[in-house]
């Protein structure tokens, strides 16, 4: 199975490295990474081009936004399955594409468990997978994106990601997929990805309330969700019980 990672950055001269050494060593041989890059004004593509590894294609120019330049990805992957790995996140270690890999063998999505760092290397959440309730995502479940792996054709059917949500893109192609479309959906019981803080969900409390209510959006539209259902309460609260203990220092 060959499998795609497409990693979305801008200006990440900073962490482009770390994410491209952690792809580079996993041991799962039959992969590629494509690095959709927005037109960075720094070293970003200095950083990546210094790689010149066959497994990795650079695109880079001007994009509306992350979602915009995952949607270029969807276009361009050619694997049997993809995932998204962010330009300032890495895997947690060298087995996890051979874990997705097993986990699709019998799935049409996989997903699993995340850590949250900070910029001093210590753990501050830990999202850690559980399968689908019966209510889905309207009680307030969701996978971790990081972690969601799909099949090829999976993808297809779900298509791109909607433009329309700035912050929640990711949540709602991830409702459309296992909620709306009906995949068979595995979980991988294991730490996948070291992700680190300050993305558009999780950068402030206004953050965290804008993803909320585009969230929100995208269940009416699909769920059809009322003015405010349980998972508008849920979602949220189900993070105060990822917090670490005392930011745990990373291994």
């Amino acid at each position: 199975m060959k499998i795609s990672v497409l990693t979305v950055c801008r200006n990440a001269e900073a962490t482009i490295a770390r994410t491209i050494d952690s792809f580079l060593a996993q041991e799962h041989g039959d992969k590629e990474m494509i690095i959709i890059d927005g037109a960075s004004s720094d070293a970003t593509l200095a950083v990546a081009g210094r790689y010149r590894a066959p497994r990795i294609r650079i695109v880079s120019e001007p994009d509306r936004g992350m979602y915009d330049a995952l949607n270029k990805g969807l276009a361009l992957y050619e694997g049997d399955a993809m995932g998204v790995l962010n330009a300032d996140d890495r895997y947690h270690d060298t087995q996890v594409l051979s874990r997705v890999a097993e986990g699709l063998s019998s799935a049409d999505a996989v997903h699993g468990d995340l850590d949250f760092h900070d910029g001093a290397g210590r753990i501050v959440r830990r999202w850690r997978a559980t399968p689908r309730p019966p209510a889905g995502f309207a009680s307030g479940w969701m996978p971790a994106h990081p972690t969601f792996y799909v099949r090829r054709g999976l993808a297809e059917t779900v298509g791109g990601f909607d433009l329309t949500l700035p912050t929640a893109a990711d949540y709602e192609w991830m409702l459309r997929s296992i909620d709306v479309v009906g995949c068979s959906l595995g979980r991988v019981p294991y730490v996948m990805v070291d992700m680190a803080l300050g993305g558009r969900s999780t950068s402030s409390l206004t953050a965290h309330l804008r993803h909320n209510l585009e969230a929100l959006r995208a269940r009416r539209r699909w769920l059809a969700a009322g003015v405010v259902d349980w998972a508008f309460v849920a979602k949220p609260a189900s993070k105060l019980r990822q917090l670490a203990p005392r930011r745990e220092r990373a291994r």
